[in-house]
């Protein structure tokens, strides 16, 4: 299956899949192409997104890059750095999250202020 490209209002992003959550993923590539205006909690971005997914190896700390679902909130959410959460820097989600897919470089959102438009697709 093809990777995404991630669009961050006027930044593009590639991204791949984890093997973490099969059926998140699933569910997320058949909604594709998704898009929602972002809201910013710290070097977080998520916006609604209601998939028919159940929470897969949800955890709270990510690695940077990730793209995840949060279940329970119907939200999908992209970590590059710290959020109000973090303890020792990590990224940290305010509740577990499924991971499903992680960017390949997170430099074009360090001087990102405030919400952005977000969009997901299928990489060509």
């Amino acid at each position: 299956m093809a990777g995404l490209t991630v669009t961050v209002d006027d930044r593009s992003l590639e991204a791949t899949w984890t093997d973490e959550a099969p059926e998140t993923r699933a569910a997320l590539e058949s909604a594709l192409p998704v898009a929602g205006d972002g809201i910013r909690w710290g070097d977080e971005l998520y916006f609604d997104l209601a998939l028919d997914a159940p929470p897969e190896n949800a955890r709270e700390v990510v690695p940077e890059g990730a793209i995840t679902y949060w279940p329970s909130g119907d939200k999908l959410c992209l970590f590059w750095g710290e959020t109000p959460a973090s303890h020792e820097g990590e990224p940290r989600a305010a509740a577990p999250v499924t991971v499903v897919a992680l960017l390949e470089d997170v430099s074009p959102l360090g001087d990102l202020e405030g919400g952005a438009r977000v969009r997901l697709e299928r990489a060509e």
